[in-house]
């Protein structure tokens, strides 16, 4: 017996180690090949990529199109299952490889036509920047075709092959990042969905004006939509089914941060520029450093793959860097159905016949689902997503669909041209007169000159809206009554900027950036301007800084935002047996939100439960966890709380009349509560950082258990969602963990641009340049990002590995 056992034992062993070996042997080939002589066809000339300790590639190229190439050939090569992510997702085919979980996401998707919106643009692109997109595209293909040694790992277990990139897949890819950063139609949606429950006042309370302004006069929506019958059978309803796949514009930690400092605030007497944009954390990061030198042009910062070119970064005269503006550029639009005859939809002169498209989806594991969805005169008819029915409203009344008119989605659209002009400038005017060409996202876009200029310029399209539009794009609009039609653009000469203030330095943080009297409606739904108060306020504190100070700067975790609340914790009355030492922990707190302290903890559960405590009686609860629950309300508790405002604060549910400061004493113990169970009963051990920790989610597997522990990346953090170093709260339950306070929302990236001395410039983002989980390179920026560290951005003279590509015999 104990022979048997020893052989089988033995037998086991070299099993495992076989496993191993093969493993390691997959692994070793599922890397990229950075180093030796490669062959690649579509080359026109010799092709040289070094790549530093960082794996920070350096294109060298004897032609601008052969840089492209091989930006598209690194990205392949390092980030293959993010390019087959981003396809898809522009495509709607993501069900097809996730399975039946993505198909409402895949419906949304079909029925905004994100890949018939790009196919059109394509036709219409100029051939200019036809031939670098192609010219992309084929790098990428390039490495599909010979280089590709063993698939990712994601495509293994997911039983899928690459296939080629179109270079519509990058103009699909470039409205999706234009959906991620304009998201004004859920907002629109919320109201309307709110406006079946509260006057329009409570909604204007709810979702206030920015600080100091008053919101846009407005007719009396609610009514509007219960004389339309939108209020009948309103849970049955297509648009109360639409998924929500976007953050609402405004939402919190969703922005960015930049700020220029000329020469005269300088310590070394010459311009600097910072940038951070706050996006969604992903396992690999969304962007990938790269440099690019070639005949005209040598450019280095953060490129996204599945886009050609650098779109943050430095050349050798100016450096630049974004945040989003958020402009309107989304409505919503009511179409009437002909009673008699569904194919049609009302319009100012008549009936017109809606568009129709036929879309096939593809499910793992599942059925294809095949459905038809429709356009109108504004737009794809978006509630084709979420049912198929034709009907907002029953169906024995006058029914309608909903749909969008949305600048990204128009055909004349060159997304390249301008991008490209702006990385080719010498000057902060060369680069101001490119961006006037930008149509979407709308930016702004600070840049500094190595002459010493600096500027901040907001190009994009932004609609023109009619004088007696009496919705102001704030809610769904009657789509057959012409006055809620768009009336042109504003003229791209007379978008926000400014050159050269007195004052030595410009910064945005998605604040308000229109001056008093400016003439055009952009939006009314301005970030708060907390983070940009901060920011002034630390540029103010000295007369110079050093490129250190903007590190320093963009570390900051202090939070203004809670000082307005503050003094209602501080008062507040709690019978819980953790009151007196949540108290303590909170003696000197001033809003730093430190990791390793308990106070911000404390604070955040409490301003959970206040705002919970306040407002969900009034919206209901199937609302607030579906649309609301991840909202901070920070200016609605502000503007209830200053007022006392008793009419907010009484809960409607219950018999007695509550005050504001019963209320802040029920959050306080509820707050308590939940951290207790969470954390145990020592409340001096608690931390922010065990409860916020940065998350950087992976397509899919960070919904697989089994999986989520080897690809998706996390670390512990300070800050919050109104810090400079933002990092968002999570206030909704994770879908997959159920945790509560995750940071999802962060800065993907950090930059800091030394003008006059490339050498000293720095940056720094969430993951790893690698997106191939068996690589050192996939998880190596995680600490020094969560910790605001940087690398260099330009690299010395001779990379690491070098990787020679010669064009094949013709």
């Amino acid at each position: 017996m104990g022979r048997w056992a020893r052989r089988l034992g033995l037998v086991l062993l070299l099993l495992l180690a076989t496993l191993a070996m093969a493993l390691g042997w997959y692994a070793h080939r599922a890397l990229p090949q950075t180093a030796g002589e490669i062959v690649l066809p579509g080359l026109q000339g010799e092709l040289r990529i070094e790549r530093d300790v960082h794996g920070i590639p350096t294109i060298r190229a004897a032609s601008e199109r052969d840089a492209v190439f091989g930006l598209g050939f690194v990205h392949a090569q390092d980030r293959l299952w993010q390019l087959e992510t981003h396809r898809r997702i522009a495509a709607g085919r993501v069900a097809e490889a996730f399975g039946e979980g993505a198909l409402e996401t895949d419906r949304f998707l079909r029925a905004l036509g994100v890949r018939r919106a790009a196919l059109a643009q394509w036709q219409q692109l100029p051939a200019s920047t036809k031939t670098l997109l192609q010219a992309y595209a084929d790098g990428i293909n390039a490495y599909l075709a010979g280089h590709l040694q063993a698939r990712p790992p994601e495509f293994l277990i997911l039983g899928l092959k690459p296939e080629p990139w179109d270079p519509v897949d990058s103009l699909g890819w470039s409205i999706m990042m234009s959906w991620d950063l304009g998201g004004n139609w859920s907002t629109e949606l919320l109201r309307l969905r709110l406006a079946l429950k509260l006057p329009v006042g409570r909604i204007n309370a709810l979702l206030p004006a920015y600080p100091g302004e008053t919101l846009p006069e407005t007719a009396d929506y609610a009514a509007l939509f219960r004389e339309l019958k939108l209020d009948a059978g309103s849970e049955k309803t297509a648009w109360q089914r639409l998924p929500e796949i976007a953050p609402p514009s405004g939402v919190e930690g969703v922005g960015s941060n930049n700020w220029v400092l000329a020469g005269s605030r300088t310590t070394g007497g010459t311009p600097l520029v910072a940038n951070d944009p706050h996006l969604k954390l992903s396992a690999p990061a969304l962007w990938y450093f790269a440099r690019m030198v070639a005949p005209g042009i040598e450019v280095a910062g953060a490129t996204m793959p599945g886009l050609p070119g650098v779109v943050l970064g430095q050349n050798r005269q100016l450096a630049w860097g974004f945040t989003n503006t958020g402009p309107d550029v989304q409505d919503l639009y009511l179409e009437q159905i002909r009673p008699d005859d569904p194919g049609q939809y009302r319009t100012p002169e008549g009936w017109a016949r809606f568009e129709t498209f036929e879309e096939v989806i593809r499910v793992k594991g599942r059925p294809e689902v095949r459905m038809t969805v429709r356009a109108t005169r504004h737009g794809p008819v978006i509630s084709d997503a979420g049912t198929t029915a034709d009907v907002l409203g029953p169906k024995d009344r006058p029914a309608y669909a909903l749909a969008m008119r949305w600048t990204a989605l128009d055909p004349d659209i060159d997304v390249l041209a301008p991008a490209l002009g702006m990385q080719r400038a010498t000057s902060v005017a060369e680069f101001m007169a490119a961006a006037e060409g930008w149509a979407t996202p709308m930016q702004n876009m600070v840049v500094a000159d190595r002459a010493g200029a600096i500027g901040v310029i907001s190009p994009g399209r932004v609609p023109l809206r009619k004088p007696d539009n009496d919705l102001k794009g704030l809610v769904p609009a009657p789509g057959w009554d012409a006055r809620y039609d768009w009336d042109g653009w504003v003229p791209a000469g007379e978008t926000p900027r400014e050159t050269d203030p007195e004052r030595g330095w410009i910064a945005t943080a998605n604040q308000r950036i229109t001056p008093p009297g400016y003439p055009h409606y952009l939006t009314a739904e301005w970030a708060l301007p907390y983070r940009q108060q901060r920011i002034e306020a630390l540029l103010q504190s000295r007369a110079r800084h050093s490129i250190d100070d903007l590190a320093a700067l963009q570390a900051d975790v202090r939070s203004l935002a809670v000082q307005p609340l503050l003094p209602w914790l501080q008062r507040a009355e709690s019978a819980h047996p953790l009151a007196a030492a949540a108290k303590a922990q909170l003696q000197g707190f001033d809003g730093t939100m430190a990791a390793d302290q308990a106070a911000p903890l404390i604070w955040w559960a409490w301003q959970r439960q206040l705002a919970r405590a306040i407002f969900m009686d009034d919206t209901g609860s199937a609302l607030w966890d579906r649309s609301l629950a991840t909202r901070t309300f920070q200016d609605a508790l502000e503007g209830v709380l200053a007022r006392d405002d008793a009419a907010w604060c009484d809960d409607r549910h219950t018999p007695a009349a509550e005050t504001c400061a019963m209320q802040a004493g029920t959050a306080l113990t509820r707050a308590l509560d939940e951290l207790q169970e969470r954390f145990g009963a020592d409340v001096a051990a608690w931390r922010w950082g065990h409860a916020h920790q940065a998350r950087s989610e992976h397509r899919p597997f960070s919904r697989v258990k089994a999986l989520a522990r080897l690809f998706e990346l996390r670390a512990p953090v300070g800050g919050d969602t109104f810090t400079v170093n933002v990092s968002r709260v999570g206030l909704r339950p994770d879908a997959t963990t159920g945790e509560l306070y995750l940071d999802e929302h962060g800065p993907s990236l950090r930059a800091l641009y030394d003008v006059a001395e490339p050498a000293n410039s720095r940056v720094m983002h969430s993951t790893g340049q690698s997106g191939i989980v068996f690589s050192p390179l996939y998880r190596s920026f995680v600490a020094p990002w969560a910790a605001v560290r940087y690398v260099p951005l330009w690299a010395p003279e001779a990379g690491a590995d070098v990787l020679l590509a010669k064009p094949s015999a013709r």
